[in-house]
């Protein structure tokens, strides 16, 4: 049994995106048994692009039933069912998404026509569904609607079907789709990660961390490492079977959660920066010993962005103002900035000089006492030294207002 669907969405930013339409018509084989097609409500605004390559427009939506209200026949019209799209992950991640917003986990068994197209008729000019099914005297009608587009990719799946007379390829290509395949693998393991700043854990078939990092882009840094050619990833990619996260917001609010994981991760940092012949400059760190340097970076170009932000400032002129500006000695001070998520605000208590706690609130919750902050607060035992650098750094960019620490 198939079910073979198209979904169109609201043009959203990655993982952002909501479902304006869906079309599912469920097929044995033979006939169609069931079929289910729907505007949707995606309770946000729609781009002036997809409104205009589908013709749908807020107005359209404003009236239909919201994903929640259709969910439960979705899953009746899918259940038991191998799904079956052009560019099936897309309408698969949408149908993920939307489900996992409402706390459902929703699974299923997927077939996707362009590689079986490609493989079947390799004699295609284009792979995109009006090209191929218009080569092939298959009808499109209302191209770019879900009701046309899954119309059209049920027609040409059933000339697949026909063209594979031993159902081979079906078979071949369902087994490396659904198998326990690497790719399979990948694919069920990074799919619901979220283009977000976090911490990245990837851990094996016990649960035990085989590795872990800070990334500006979680799904990104996953399938990095999975596609990843180099020997010292291969015993990660095939130990890992299941994958974490956690939101973090900023690089020092990553650090601070690893901290207090007990999740130490040593951070290299090469470049100085050094003030010399009366002028800023960046180099490799030689002897630290001998030229102690005013701040420490991971990468050349950090350092070099830093020189030219420092040279921009009249009050940063000369390394006495400069280490003034950067110096913990002596501050009692509440640092504040962005939490994890939106509406989230996270806090820094700095005592004597040194990081204490850190913690999260949300927006419109007052920190303005001592006894607020200890119910929030989630201790800092330890503080390296490379850690004393990050806060310098963020000091000098000035990544949080500061306040004094409550009495």
């Amino acid at each position: 049994m198939y079910a073979v669907i198209d979904i169109e969405s609201n043009g959203a930013g990655f993982r952002k995106e909501s479902i304006i339409e869906i079309a599912v018509f469920k097929y044995d084989g033979h006939t169609i048994v069931d079929q289910f097609i729907s505007l949707v409500n995606p309770e946000s605004e729609i781009t002036p692009f997809v409104q205009k390559l589908t013709n749908i427009s807020p107005k359209m939506v404003q009236t239909a039933p919201k994903f929640p209200q259709i969910a439960r026949r979705i899953i009746e019209i899918t259940k038991n069912c191998i799904l079956v799209g052009h560019n099936i992950e897309f309408d698969y991640r949408m149908l993920r998404q939307e489900f996992k917003r409402l706390g459902y986990d929703f699974k299923s068994h997927t077939l996707d026509t362009i590689p079986l197209a490609q493989k079947l008729i390799p004699e295609a000019e284009s792979y995109s569904l009006g090209k191929l099914v218009k080569s092939l005297g298959i009808p499109l009608v209302d191209q770019h609607r879900a009701s046309g587009d899954a119309r059209a990719t049920l027609d040409l799946f059933k000339l697949l079907l026909i063209k594979d007379k031993d159902s081979e390829i079906i078979q071949q290509h369902h087994e490396e789709s659904n198998g326990k395949s690497y790719l399979n693998k990948v694919r069920n393991l990074t799919q619901d990660l979220p283009a977000e700043k976090g911490i990245l854990y990837l851990q094996n078939a016990k649960g035990k961390i085989i590795y872990f990092d800070f990334v500006d882009d979680l799904i990104k840094a996953a399938r990095h490492i999975f596609n990843a050619k180099l020997k010292r990833w291969e015993s990660i990619q095939q130990e890992t079977e299941q994958i974490q996260y956690e939101l973090t917001g900023n690089d020092l609010l990553a650090r601070l959660m690893m901290e207090t994981k007990g999740l130490r991760k040593r951070q290299s940092l090469p470049y100085g920066l050094f003030y010399k012949n009366e002028r800023y400059i960046t180099e490799k760190i030689a002897h630290e010993k001998l030229h102690k340097p005013l701040l420490k970076f991971k990468s050349f170009t950090q350092s070099l962005k830093a020189v030219n932000f420092i040279k921009s400032r009249q009050d940063l002129q000369n390394p006495q103002q400069l280490t003034s500006l950067i110096s913990l000695a002596g501050r009692y001070q509440l640092w504040l900035t962005d939490g994890r998520t939106l509406g989230e605000k996270s806090f820094l208590m700095i005592e004597n000089g040194r990081l204490t706690a850190y913690g999260f609130y949300e927006l419109h919750t007052q920190i303005n006492t001592q006894k607020k902050l200890s119910a929030l607060k989630i201790p800092v035992e330890k503080f390296p030294g490379d850690l004393k650098n990050d806060l310098q750094l963020a000091l000098l960019r000035g990544d949080f207002k500061i306040q004094e620490l409550p009495k």
